[in-house]
């Protein structure tokens, strides 16, 4: 698990910066629901896109646990953020008119506890917000990193904790209807075949682990154009209502 006390210094440019930021805040505000209401960004980091969903007639609160990542995120919305973890977060039950989780799901064992704490906080009618399928991200549209890849991604696909397929699941257990869906661009993210190869040897890549990252390797190193970077990763938003 990343250190995201230590990661905070270059945490933003490393993920985009604010033009990942304001494409993910315009698709959050696509989903969320409108009029006086009170929003809750879990796992905020540092507040970058937290800031951006700050409206005259809206609550906004960040929380994270990692103190290191609260500091700028208290910069950027004074006064609304607050450490704390998303299986338990500080917050009473149907308190709050809508819950966003950006980009962690992915990085969890198992995303149900997060994903319950995040409807235990919901009230009647409550929206949750979250990303699904962040591994599948990068690869779409389809292009030719895709297709050398889609085998190991296609056999590790039943171990992604944020999977579109098992969250639904969830949420239709849960009694949480689909309320909408939207992609937002990772802007400058895009990777060549050479780039792919870097974070795989460095074991950065869950499907392409170390009994498949040989072999992985040997045909993105087979493709053209080894320095040129692919269209960036599409990031998938929906929305669930309590």
């Amino acid at each position: 698990m990343i250190d995201y006390d230590d990661e905070v210094r270059g945490y933003d440019a490393s993920r985009g910066g604010e033009p990942r930021a304001r494409a993910a805040a315009e698709a959050l505000e696509r989903l969320l629901p409108q009029g006086r209401r009170t929003v809750v960004d879990v796992a905020c980091g540092t507040g970058i896109v937290t800031r951006l969903l700050l409206r005259p007639h809206r609550t906004v609160l960040g929380v994270d646990r990692s103190s290191g990542m609260l500091r700028p995120a208290a910069d950027r919305v004074p006064g609304g953020v607050v450490r704390g973890d998303a299986t338990r977060l500080p917050l009473a039950s149907g308190s709050v008119d809508a819950v966003v989780i950006v980009r962690l799901l992915h990085l969890l064992p198992d995303p149900v506890p997060v994903l319950a704490e995040a409807s235990r906080v919901l009230r009647p009618g409550g929206t949750l917000i979250t990303t699904v399928d962040k591994d599948d991200a990068y690869f779409v549209p389809d292009g030719d990193v895709a297709r050398v890849t889609a085998e190991p991604r296609r056999r590790y696909a039943p171990r992604v904790s944020d999977h579109s397929r098992r969250v639904l699941r969830w949420a239709a257990g849960e009694g949480l209807e689909g309320a909408g869906e939207t992609v937002f661009p990772g802007a400058g993210q895009g990777r060549s075949p050479r780039t792919w190869q870097e974070v795989i040897r460095k074991g950065r890549i869950p499907w392409a682990g170390p009994d498949r990252a040989a072999e992985v390797c040997k045909r993105l190193a087979a493709l053209p154009d080894q320095d040129a970077a692919r269209p960036g990763p599409l990031y998938r938003l929906v929305a669930l209502r309590r």
